[in-house]
């Protein structure tokens, strides 16, 4: 495996850094750290730490970054319609500390609302959000570079992430209403192990271009929640008709409730040849539900 440099080592970051050193104890894993907290945390886990903040590109010099394979896991800022970190990092490349491959995570929101229609790798990308015009500014971005420098690229768009220990569960437990079951717009997931060996075969591999991350099985957020209700054994959220939720819910939930598309993962399974371990919310919570009773055993 090759040696690996990870920006936005966080939730999906940090369970890629465990899984490659687990499979090959000769490969080197970094990353970009910007707290003191995060920076004892990752060593702990034999996770070698480079300073720097992606908001501050003066401090973004002598990256150890050649020949790595880098995974960019960081967010967008969280205002305007460009991504700007993307740039300043690209920027602090000399080309002696140009990587051997970007994996970028982008969303399948750059798509906007679809009508509810099956949607792949062919079909334009129309943001209708400034969150999903900002990774679609770092997915033009990182193209440009990545061309210009002949540095293969892989843009993962990934539907919502799902995992042990980030489920709804204390939303579920407040009572928070959702949207009436008939009047909710389809939505995608994938299980987080799921992202992660995408990630990771798309690093190993010599694939590149756009591949949606999906389990493939679309349903309503309102199913989300209740299947997490049901799996945790709590009452189902109480519904609320779509009047009543532009009174109630966040600017961001809304967003997310104007859009309705269902991802195909062929290319996923077909191209990159990953077969989603959870190909739908029942496996993929059983897991969960596994997952967290062994952290408490």
């Amino acid at each position: 495996m090759q040696d690996i440099f990870i920006v936005g080592c966080g939730y999906v970051g940090f369970r890629l850094a465990l899984i490659a050193l687990a499979e090959d104890e000769t490969c080197e894993v970094m990353a970009l750290v910007r707290s003191a907290e995060a920076n004892r945390r990752l060593q702990e886990f034999d996770i070698n730490t480079v300073p720097g903040d992606l908001d501050r590109p003066q401090f973004l010099t002598e990256l150890p970054t050649a020949n790595t394979v880098l995974y960019y896991f960081a967010p967008p800022p969280e205002t305007g319609t460009t991504d700007p970190r993307v740039q300043h990092l690209l920027t602090a490349f000399s080309p002696k500390e140009k990587p051997a491959k970007i994996i970028y995570i982008s969303t399948t929101s750059v798509y906007g609302d679809c009508g509810g229609e099956w949607v792949d790798e062919t079909r334009p990308i129309n943001p209708q959000t400034d969150r999903a015009r900002r990774r679609a500014d770092a997915e033009k971005t990182l193209t440009q570079w990545c061309n210009k420098e002949k540095v293969p690229l892989v843009i993962l768009r990934v539907a919502g992430i799902y995992g042990a220990e980030r489920l709804p569960v204390e939303r579920i437990r407040q009572k928070t209403p959702v949207l009436a079951a008939a009047q909710s717009p389809y939505s995608n997931r994938i299980h987080v192990d799921d992202l992660v060996e995408a990630c990771l075969v798309a690093g190993e591999t010599d694939v590149t271009g756009i591949f949606n991350i999906t389990d493939g099985h679309p349903t309503t957020m309102t199913d989300y929640f209740n299947h997490v209700a049901d799996a945790y054994h709590l009452p189902r959220p109480p519904e609320i008709d779509r009047e009543t939720a532009q009174t109630q819910f966040s600017a961001e939930m809304l967003s997310y409730l104007a859009e309705s598309k269902r991802i195909s993962n062929q290319k996923m399974r077909t191209v990159l040849q990953v077969e989603p371990f959870f190909p739908d919310l029942k496996t993929g919570l059983e897991q969960c539900l596994a997952e967290e009773r062994g952290e408490e055993d």
